[in-house]
């Protein structure tokens, strides 16, 4: 069951008694708690239909009480179970769940982990429930989730924009839906999101960021790695090196994928390295302008910069020291 079909299914009046919601990304998780919260009952109906759990202080028993209450003034009634994964005696609501009451909409919210489903508990959630299971989405898949997030919204993002946001907030949908929504009050009457709206709302230097650095560095640009390093060192927050090392990595150890690659098709490369075909470019050049041994030397740089950087073999080097060194040794 995915969270389309499930809102598709409410918006039409479409209803089943149990939806259990589990795993490691919350954005959708809440995004159906809130929409069972105050979008299935009218504002009068909720006043007696609308009941709601925490999990570390809810009892199972009340919970099932609760859900074995018939609605009052209404067709149905809704209970939301939050945080279940912090409940105890959780598989308790097994009985409950074999046989639910059919005027009962009960939303069960299980974050973080996803229920054991070798377990008789897990089994039973599988057979009897509406089961939404969620994973934490993959680094490339970041920015076109966040071109069509916007797109969802009336408006557009130009690449650069969507660089710039996902790579200084990272795997947070949730956040970046957050600092989206903040851009759209600013936008005025502009249809699209720019770098300068970034830079200006969100707070991010279009100039001297990660992403800039990466490029620098693909590009043998040293003047300008070394002029981000040190804006990096006047504005810590900025750049620290904890944020910097994993993006390069993860830039550098994809272009190392690319000598395993045969295929020349863009689409086909973009598969094997696990990126858009809007990146791949970048990687060929990157591969072409270091070479093999070029970009293996980068890559072991980066392992022995990481363990300075938490005091291995190091006896408390500036970050900037260190960053401006490692990419004087990359070039």
């Amino acid at each position: 069951m995915s969270v389309e079909k499930i809102l598709s299914d409410w918006k039409k009046k479409q209803f089943k008694p149990v939806y259990w919601l589990e795993g490691e990304e919350d954005y959708y998780i809440d995004q159906l708690v809130r929409e069972a919260e105050h979008n299935l009952l009218s504002e009068a109906e909720a006043g007696f239909n609308l009941t709601i759990f925490y999990g570390k202080e809810a009892n199972w028993a009340d919970v099932v009480n609760a859900c074995m209450r018939y609605p009052m003034f209404a067709e149905r009634q809704v209970v939301l179970l939050k945080e279940a994964q912090q409940m105890r005696d959780l598989d308790k609501l097994e009985n409950y769940i074999n046989k639910p009451l059919t005027s009962t909409v009960f939303v069960v919210a299980h974050k973080e982990k996803k229920f054991d489903s070798r377990t008789k508990f897990g089994k039973l959630l599988k057979e009897k429930t509406e089961l939404l299971q969620t994973k934490k989405m993959y680094d490339n898949q970041l920015p076109g989730w966040t071109e069509k997030l916007v797109s969802s919204k009336g408006y557009q993002i130009n690449q650069k924009a969507v660089l710039l946001l996902v790579d200084h907030i990272g795997n947070d949908l949730s956040r970046i839906d957050n600092e989206i929504n903040k851009l759209l009050v600013n936008l005025g009457n502009s249809k699209t999101i720019t770098e300068d709206d970034i830079e200006q709302f969100v707070g991010i230097s279009k100039e001297f960021n990660v992403f800039e650095l990466q490029d620098a560095i693909a590009r043998k640009d040293l003047a300008k790695a070394i002029r981000i390093i040190n804006y990096f060192e006047s504005n810590p927050k900025a750049g620290p090196i904890q944020m910097v090392l994993p993006a390069l990595y993860g830039f550098f150890s994809k272009a190392f994928m690319l000598f395993g690659v045969e295929s020349k098709d863009e689409k086909m490369i973009a598969s094997s390295i696990g990126t858009s075909p809007f990146f791949v470019k970048d990687y060929i050049s990157t591969v072409n302008r270091y070479g093999y041994e070029g970009i293996e030397r980068i890559l072991l740089l980066l392992h022995e910069y990481n363990l300075r950087a938490i005091g291995i073999n190091d006896s408390g080097t500036e970050d900037s020291s260190l960053m401006r060194e490692m990419v004087f040794k990359m070039m």
